[in-house]
């Protein structure tokens, strides 16, 4: 067999055998990312489904700045976090440097803006379909950006879960601020990285299977939810459809 061959025999041997190594750099990935997304979508979502209702002086420039923090390279993110977290920095009291605080800290800059520019899309879309009945009823920017955010909570999953894949992909922020460190903060991205460089192909290939199989289940189990709605919505009367929970 080929070393690709023998390889990935090796790494599926890691995985079926739980590899406590493995398992552990998984494990401290999906608590990193998912704290991240959690944080990272809470605000997002809220300043995007403001800024998709409310118009103000000031929105274009907003927005402008928003898609450019969208292309972001995350090693620029992780050498600012770096220095405002060093101890000369001016966060460096918290102690936060080569941490898991300081990985999540990371993502949630990366996330943010993803949310906030997709789902400040998908409310001015459906705000433009049904925000004048709102603003008829005499509904504040507030009141509609909530309401509607809610009326599309299944689109804004899908923002969830790109979010929650823009984290856990991550390595270069990460790898900064966290420094890598074995059994402290070492995840899936780094450690393949740190694998693949010294040669041990079969981690790096382990690792990136397990890291593919959490992201293919979580957009299989948002695929099921649409499905379920959308049987959901197709039973219920035309007038009330995306407006009952």
């Amino acid at each position: 067999m080929n070393t690709f061959t023998d390889s990935t025999v090796t790494a599926v041997q890691l995985i079926s055998n739980f590899d406590p190594g493995l398992w552990t750099i998984a494990g401290r990935s999906l608590g990193v990312s998912a704290t991240a997304a959690l944080i990272g979508c809470s605000l997002g979502i809220a300043l995007g489904a403001y800024l998709g209702v409310a118009r103000f002086r000031g929105r274009s420039a907003l927005l402008t700045l928003l898609n450019t923090l969208l292309a972001l390279p995350s090693v620029v993110v992780g050498l600012v976090i770096y220095l405002l977290l060093s101890r000369t920095g001016p966060l460096g009291f918290l102690g936060w440097l080569f941490s898991f605080k300081a990985m999540v800290l990371a993502q949630v800059v990366l996330v943010v803006p993803v949310a906030a520019a997709l789902s400040r899309q998908v409310v001015e879309d459906v705000d433009a379909a049904h925000g004048e009945q709102w603003r008829s009823l005499g509904a504040g920017n507030l009141v509609r950006c909530v309401l509607l955010a809610w009326n599309e909570r299944f689109a804004l999953l899908t923002v969830v879960v790109a979010c929650f894949g823009r984290a856990i992909s991550e390595v270069g922020a990460v790898m900064i601020v966290g420094g890598n460190i074995e059994g402290f903060t070492r995840v899936m991205t780094t450690a393949i990285a740190l694998e693949t460089s010294k040669g041990d192909l079969p981690l790096a290939l382990a690792l990136g299977m397990v890291l593919l199989a959490i992201v293919g289940c979580l957009n299989a189990l948002l695929a099921l939810f649409r499905h379920w709605q959308d049987r959901h919505q197709a039973a219920k009367p035309t007038s009330l459809r995306g407006w009952v929970a």
